[in-house]
């Protein structure tokens, strides 16, 4: 069975090792996290229904699991409601440090992941299986470097009515998450001669990273409260930008300045590449479209299955001005030529049924209420905490009172058990005001509210 994750309070990666049954597997998997010390005494558990729920399981098989290790010691229960990891001689309490039982921090609000626990897995096996019977003898050989057809199709018609995309089904290529397709789009411009790619000035480190590999030079560009100021892009080859929500801080790059970006492209013959990250979740109005629909030759367009589904699909799309197609193809015929051909029909036969749109109307609702949930909480607790950026996409920036630091709100959280990024870890050359990168999205159902209350009672002991 595939790997999963599970928490009591804590974060958990259980192993369900395959040639068990479900019941077998949760109960060898449980044992041997409370013999490793990785569940200690005390820790409690999550309910049955919680937990059937993340790891994909019927409730009755978690019941009877509990029910075998309750017998078996390993576990105590209070009441009904409240069962919790025994006290097992030659394993490890609760008291002993984190580090000495190997727990990531309680409560994950990094930013960059979604809501796991809510994948679709029933709807994708299914698209799998249809994936897997409907595929013709062609399908199993090499194929286009672009992508299989069908997804290519697909995506096309699905951009064009989502995101505003004008795009043949032709020029889109299919890659491996975003970080992959930026290397290939970095090379491509190395490869015609290019040296330099522009930058927001606060963003993910890893982008940078992947553009320099490539023998390109990443120079920021400075950020206010309307977006990338497009004035200050010195003369380069292309320039990267979030412009639907700016990560981190959350804003939406201004209309004068979308305009103002496009006709610096044309006017330097340079390419706009367009991180529309977490395009599909915008709460408090209609979605703006992508920059690419107003001038196709000169952008680049970029969006991700990691947001939408889960990361582990390893699946992203670029839409590709037709004079930078060849280059680009080029330089991934030469890498890992293409993604696997079944998950690119599964995902192909989701959108084409509709269930791309319906798992994204019902997530857009659960996001909208942990970011209400949670800014209601930090308006309650820690009202000198200003929140930026919540009106789109799966994390909420926090700026902090003057004087405190960075580093001590780190501290302080990891006392309390929280997980979450300062904004000093994105900024590139300039210094960055004291803030958080909060990642509602990330905890799965059964400890979001816990994870919030951590959040908040930690930011109330630093202002």
């Amino acid at each position: 069975m595939p790997k999963s994750w599970t928490s009591g309070g804590h974060e958990l990666h259980l192993d369900l090792e395959p040639g068990f049954g479900r019941r077998a597997a949760l109960e060898r998997a449980l044992r041997e996290a409370i013999r490793s010390g990785r569940l200690t005494a005390g820790t409690p558990l999550p309910s049955s229904r919680a937990l059937a729920t993340d790891l994909g399981l019927s409730r009755g098989t978690v019941v009877q699991a509990y029910e075998q290790l309750l017998a078996e010691g390993y576990l105590t229960s209070r009441s009904r409601t409240h069962t919790e990891v025994a006290a097992v001689p030659g394993t490890a309490t609760r008291t002993q440090s984190r580090s000495a039982t190997n727990f990531s921090v309680p409560y994950d609000l990094e930013p960059g992941s979604p809501d796991v626990s809510q994948f679709p897995r029933s709807t994708w096996a299914s698209a799998l299986r249809h994936a897997v019977t409907s595929a013709v003898d062609e399908d199993l050989r090499y194929g286009d470097p672009r992508g299989h057809p069908a997804l290519r199709r697909a995506l096309a018609d699905y951009l064009g009515r989502v995101r505003g995309v004008r795009i043949s089904s032709q020029a889109i290529v299919v890659c491996t998450g975003f970080t992959n397709g930026l290397r290939l789009i970095a090379t491509a411009l190395r490869d015609r001669g290019g040296r330099t790619m522009a930058v927001e000035d606060f963003g993910l480190p890893f982008h940078v990273d992947a553009i320099e590999q490539t023998g390109l030079r990443a120079e920021p560009v400075r950020l206010d409260d309307d977006g990338l100021v497009v004035d200050e892009i010195p003369k380069t080859d292309g320039v990267l930008v979030t412009a639907s929500h700016q990560l981190p801080w959350g804003t939406t790059l201004h209309p004068a300045r979308r305009g103002a970006l496009v006709d610096w492209a044309r006017d330097n013959n340079a390419v706009v590449v367009e991180d529309d990250y977490d395009g599909e979740f915008r709460y408090d109005r209609q979605p703006i479209g992508a920059i690419q629909g107003l001038a196709p030759e000169h952008v680049i367009y970029a969006g991700t299955a990691s947001k939408s589904l889960a990361p582990a699909l390893r699946l992203a799309w670029l839409a590709v001005p037709d004079r930078l197609l060849e280059p680009i193809v080029k330089v991934r015929q030469l890498s890992e030529r293409e993604c696997p051909v079944f998950e690119q029909l599964a995902f192909a036969h989701l959108v084409e049924s509709g269930g791309l749109d319906r798992h994204l109307r019902r997530m857009r609702t659960h996001y909208r209420k942990r970011r209400d949930y949670l800014l209601g909480a930090l308006a309650t607790s820690v009202p000198t905490v200003r929140p930026i950026g919540i009106a789109a996409g799966l994390h909420v920036t926090l700026l902090l009172p003057d004087g405190v630091r960075d580093e001590d709100a780190q501290a302080v959280l990891a006392e309390h058990g929280v997980g979450a990024h300062s904004l000093a870890a994105y900024a590139r050359r300039r210094s960055a005001a004291p803030g958080l990168v909060i990642g509602y999205a990330t905890p799965p159902g059964h400890t979001f509210a816990a994870a919030v209350q951590a959040l908040a009672t930690a930011l109330a002991k630093l202002v």
